[in-house]
């Protein structure tokens, strides 16, 4: 089958950053599907695990993550899924990716796609929908359904992939959302999600917020700069209040007050955990995948893709992993046919 892979980790603009090969069809496990891969999404994971190291891989390495594809064989551990099924999945981190002509994945990272998606929008969504569920209604406490009803949140980095389901899904819990972008196109992007307002990251969150009526926010999520909105956030956020995190902090951050004076909940998430750790309800991210399939066939919440690039092949892997490390892309990047 055609791959694409890497086995020295370079320079986006190198041309041997990512490369074709050709390997054999993956092993089925007693839990698997193999799927055909018909579409793939890039995220900022990609980018991270490829970026410049001075590892060598003494077998080419396929990354990737979100996909879209059609189920080739099962499992003889597998229920719920044929040969012939539309699927969509965010994979495993331990685990040879998604930028393959075929895949195996657990059966229980995955669920029926969308019925109202072709393969390109529905590879858009699984990694971005299942940290911004899991981060919201299963690691802050709060309901998917009127758990935010009279409360604010404010989403940093709202434009960007996670961001983007972030506020349909929070706008749908009943929140009241503020998110954060800088330019023009952002920030529209941001009202077309569903925000009620949008403030810009790079002045100061404090006096934007004031300035539309909110003293002190229910809750946050920061999905760009840990360290950067630190201490502005542990000011802003009510007593009692949550905030939630997915980048590691760049430079210490106090854990104290204000933190601690307000009993502010801080909450990690990370969508590769149940997967990597092989935890007992690892099923639940093919439940959240097929909650957010059935929301968006009801209309409820709405596709993020935003930009595609065709065939699935070096060249275009490359220019997504450099679009991506731009730090410009709005919404998702997909790569899609073979």
């Amino acid at each position: 089958m055609k791959a694409i892979a890497l086995t020295r980790y370079l320079p986006i603009d190198d041309p041997q950053a990512l490369v074709e090969v050709e390997l054999a069809k993956p092993a089925l496990g007693a839990h698997d599907l193999l799927v055909r891969v018909e579409a793939v999404s890039v995220n900022p994971v990609d980018t991270k695990l490829r970026a410049p190291k001075p590892q060598v891989e003494a077998q080419p390495r396929v990354l990737g993550f979100d996909a879209a594809g059609t189920v080739e064989e099962v499992g003889i551990e597998v229920s719920g899924f044929k040969p012939g099924d539309e699927v969509y999945y965010a994979g495993d981190v331990t685990r040879a990716g998604s930028n393959a002509q075929y895949q195996a994945v657990d059966a229980r990272l995955v669920a029926h796609r969308p019925r109202r998606l072709d393969a390109a929008a529905a590879a858009a969504l699984p990694l971005v929908a299942i940290t911004a569920w899991e981060l919201l209604f299963q690691r802050m406490p709060y309901a998917p359904e009127h758990g935010g009803d009279g409360k604010t949140l404010l989403v940093i980095a709202g434009a960007g992939g996670v961001g983007s389901i972030a506020i349909q899904l929070a706008r749908r819990a009943g929140f009241t959302v503020i998110a954060t972008a800088s330019r023009p196109e952002t920030q529209a992007w941001c009202r077309a999600m569903g925000a009620q307002h949008v403030i810009d990251h790079r002045q100061s969150l404090t006096a934007q917020l004031n300035a539309l009526g909110f003293k002190e926010i229910d809750a946050a999520v920061n999905f760009a700069d840990t360290a950067q909105y630190w201490t502005e956030l542990g000011e802003l956020l009510a007593a009692q209040a949550h905030v939630g995190l997915l980048v590691e902090p760049t430079s210490p951050v106090q854990l104290g007050d204000p933190y601690k004076a307000k009993c502010i909940g801080i909450h990690w998430e990370m969508m590769f955990a149940r997967s990597r750790f092989k935890t007992a309800d690892m099923a639940e991210q093919g439940r959240i995948l097929a909650r957010v399939a059935a929301l968006i066939d009801a209309g409820e919440l709405r596709g993020i893709q935003r930009e595609s690039l065709s065939p699935i092949n070096a060249q275009n892997l490359r220019e997504a992993h450099r679009r991506l490390e731009s730090g410009r892309t709005i919404g998702k990047l997909v790569v899609a046919g073979w």
